[in-house]
């Protein structure tokens, strides 16, 4: 299991998930530390060995976690604004694709063997927000700074919706299944019917949301201003379960790093959580109910950091990765290949 975090100092920070014999006991190891990109790192996203971080310097930076070793660049016009990578399910450690997003509006849609741009095509009038891949990874929703909500069709890598909402939402993200997905408009959270969009309830949070990570369920985890890490019920509507004062400052980034609930003696139900004051830790969230919310493990990288993102994958092996070439990607095939 490993994280990867990105921060205002521009460095990236690479951990490592290790259980000691006391399965209740883990340790975040180090895998890498160092200045990537040239300004603040703004995005991360992981999918089984790959990592890759986005930021103010236009670049997307690529990494090899099994090596910890950074591979290779790509470069944009403007910021990255949001990342997502997609990984089939018969190929989980190893990502299929690449979506970016930028402070254009933009959204490009990567080969990830190598990683060669497809398509690029412009969705919002101002910068993108956030994007959520579909689980069947033909499709992503995404909103922006024009108050707009939009679909995109990955496999002709074209606009196939989109809509006014009242008011810039922050985030959007599909549940595991797909069914659903949920947008954050500062400190509310609406959970709508993938199929129509429609909405089906909204959850109020008090305070800002920065961030949102989908469980098993119908759980979705939230973090923000209010320091805590709140657990909702998207199907009652209601809070599942709160840690609360996670953090003793913002949350600004979370992962669900296992989905194992029951006692079966594999993993703990394990959540990560970074705040800004830089400070990174996980969670047995069964134990929230039961008053016990000390985390399992915790490291501080003394950094403001911007985002968090990880993966499950417990054995890290070395993608089969060609020498990237940046100049390469205009040559690239216009059309998404299902």
């Amino acid at each position: 299991m490993s994280l990867v975090a990105g921060s205002y100092e521009r460095f990236i920070w690479g951990y490592r998930l290790k259980s000691r014999k006391n399965p209740d006991t883990l340790t975040l190891s180090p895998l890498f530390s160092f200045p990537s990109h040239l300004s603040t790192i703004k995005t991360v996203a992981v999918a089984g060995s790959v990592a890759v971080s986005g930021g103010n310097d236009d670049t997307i930076k690529i990494y090899d976690l099994s090596s910890s070793a950074e591979i290779g660049s790509l470069y944009h016009t403007s910021s990255i604004t949001s990342l997502a990578l997609y990984s089939p399910p018969a190929l989980s450690s190893f990502p299929r694709n690449l979506i970016a997003a930028d402070a254009e509006g933009s959204l490009s849609i990567y080969d990830a063997d190598p990683f060669v741009l497809l398509k690029s095509v412009k969705i919002h009038k101002k910068s993108v927000n956030s994007i959520s891949v579909h689980p069947s990874g033909k499709l992503a929703l995404t909103v922006g700074h024009d108050d707009c909500l939009a679909m995109v069709n990955l496999i002709r890598g074209r606009r196939s919706f989109y809509c006014k909402l009242s008011k810039e939402a922050s985030i959007v993200q599909f549940d595991g299944t797909g069914e659903r997905f949920f947008m954050v408009v500062d400190e509310k959270i609406g959970v709508h019917e993938s199929e129509d969009a429609k909405l089906i309830f909204e959850l109020d949070n008090k305070k800002r949301i920065l961030c949102a990570a989908p469980g098993n369920n119908g759980i979705l985890f939230t973090g923000g201003e209010d320091k805590n890490l709140t657990a909702w019920d998207t199907v009652s509507g209601k809070v599942a379960y709160t840690i609360e004062d996670a953090h003793p400052a913002r949350l600004k980034g979370i992962v669900v790093l296992s989905k194992n609930s029951d006692n079966s003696g594999e993993d703990p139900y394990l959540v990560a959580s970074a705040s800004s004051d830089g400070v990174i830790r996980v969670w047995d969230v069964r134990m929230a109910g039961k008053g016990k919310t000390n985390p399992l493990a915790e490291a501080n990288t003394k950094s403001r950091l911007t985002c968090l993102a990880g993966s499950s994958i417990k054995s890290l092996k070395r993608p089969r990765l060609e020498t990237l070439n940046a100049d390469e990607d205009s040559d690239a095939a216009a059309a998404l290949v299902s």
